[in-house]
């Protein structure tokens, strides 16, 4: 089939259907820079390139569905967050974002801790040489298999997420003839301006003990009368993909205020406080993230004001940035299969993946941006909606975006910023085969995380 040989779908703006969309760019082929990676440009036949590679070579050599991730860009934002907080704070990458040993590696390499939240994600840690002594152990409901894990191999800090389980750590770490470091996570009944499934800091949700009703204050006597555990400070974390700072400087209010109660009651000032990631990063056009130096500046400044109206020493400071560091590193590379026109309303494009790579825009009701990234094209814009291979009617990546009007199968698209909580998130629905990770850099492509074959399928059917 030619380029044009479909018939197209809606195209101006004047005649599109209702729906979340913006006006038709007036360049499809531009990039917007705070969308895409560090290195991701055009070449001069149009191809998008990553690392000095182009996609054409990507696809040849990797295949698609794949996830490209451009690891100069990695590298230097983590850099950024260690920068902007300095030597008086720690910095925690949040592992659940995205993680495998070569990431690990990076973050050593780069100053930064990390923080994890299941067996798995402790053992991948351990397994690429992050010292024990600066992860942190994070989950509403631990097992007693990986608290035991956690205490043997010495993590930094185990963040208890609930009554029972300051018992249970404290027991374990007897039991082992350690003292555990510990902080307590507080829920402080902060509405965070994002998707409800994603906010954390409200009373209604499974993580944290409340600090309404003095929940809160007698987990910290309880903790602090333990010999297995030394309670280091308090853990706050309000949600994800969060711009306004607002509901941080709410949260840092009341869990300072907390600080000074233990203060008055037990005469112990504790010397940590985390105030959790949840960062928001570019997905479209219409995102404003804020630069770490702004949020490290931000944030520093809202403790220590509260610290010192509170006569308080000013505790240090750990924050999690997780998709704020890998989130806008990494684009999914798709191939177009079918291009369905559905007259007055928009356009289906079809690819090789969908709701297996990215689970988010159906989760979430998140929203990503897309570019035709195989050649450019001057062909009047379509209003698309951008949907996988899977058997729901749910099963979209991209909701509403314009592509070129000439769009066809065999043509390459792109989506960028899906570095976090897309591969993490990925599942074998369909029993697809997940896609691999490829670091691209100076000029070189590595498979970081190989993609699924059927033989990984059916080794773990025994039946």
């Amino acid at each position: 089939m030619s380029r044009s040989a479909h018939p197209a779908g809606p195209r101006h703006a004047d005649v599109l259907p209702e729906g979340h969309y913006s006006a038709p760019p007036t360049d499809l082929n531009a990039l917007d820079s705070k969308v895409w990676a560090e290195t991701v440009t055009r070449d001069e036949d149009g191809v998008l390139t990553v690392g000095g590679i182009d996609v054409k070579r990507l696809a040849e050599e990797f295949g698609t569905p794949a996830y490209f991730l451009d690891e100069q860009d990695f590298r230097a934002r983590a850099r950024a967050w260690r920068t902007a907080f300095g030597g008086d704070a720690d910095v925690f990458y949040a592992g659940k974002a995205f993680l495998s040993r070569a990431v690990v590696r990076w973050l050593h390499e780069e100053g930064l801790n990390l923080d994890v939240c299941s067996g798995g994600e402790l053992a991948t840690a351990l397994s690429a040489g992050m010292p024990a002594e600066r992860i942190a152990f994070h989950g509403n409901n631990k097992s007693v298999a990986e608290i035991r894990r956690a205490v043997e191999a010495g993590v930094g800090r185990i963040v208890l997420d609930s009554f029972q389980e300051i018992v249970r750590v404290a027991h374990i770490a007897q039991e082992l003839g350690r003292r555990q470091r510990v902080q307590i996570r507080i829920t402080v009944g902060v509405e965070a301006h994002t998707h409800e499934f994603i906010a954390t800091a409200h009373e209604d949700q499974k993580f944290g003990i409340p600090l309404a009703g003095g929940q809160a204050a007698e987990a910290v006597r309880r903790a602090l009368k333990l010999d297995g555990i030394e309670l280091i400070g308090i853990h706050s974390h309000i949600g994800s993909q969060i711009f306004d700072m607002s509901g941080f400087e709410v949260a840092a209010h009341r869990v300072v205020g907390l600080l000074k109660d233990i203060r008055d009651e037990h005469g112990v000032e504790l010397p940590e406080i985390d105030l959790g990631g949840g960062l928001g990063i570019a997905y479209t056009s219409d995102d404003d993230p804020r630069e770490p130096h702004e949020i490290a500046k931000a944030l520093t400044e809202i403790v220590t004001r509260e610290c010192e109206a509170a006569r308080l020493a000013t505790p240090r400071i750990s924050v999690e940035p997780g998709r704020a560091v890998v989130g806008p590193t990494a684009f999914t590379l798709y191939e177009v299969g079918t291009v369905k026109p559905l007259d007055g309303l928009r356009t289906y494009v079809s690819v090789d993946g969908g709701m297996s790579d990215n689970i988010r825009t159906a989760l979430y009701d998140a929203e990503y941006s897309v570019v035709l990234a195989s050649r450019v094209s001057d062909a009047e814009p379509m209003l698309c909606r951008v949907v996988g291979k899977h058997c729901e009617s749910g099963d979209i990546v991209v909701k509403d975006a314009f592509l070129p009007g000439d769009l066809a199968p065999g043509d390459l698209i792109a989506v960028p910023a899906t570095g976090a909580y897309c591969r993490s998130m990925a599942s074998n629905y369909n029993h697809v085969l997940r896609p691999p990770v490829v670091a691209v850099r100076d000029g070189e492509a590595r498979v970081i995380v190989r993609r699924e074959t059927e033989e990984d399928l059916l080794r773990l059917d025994v039946g």
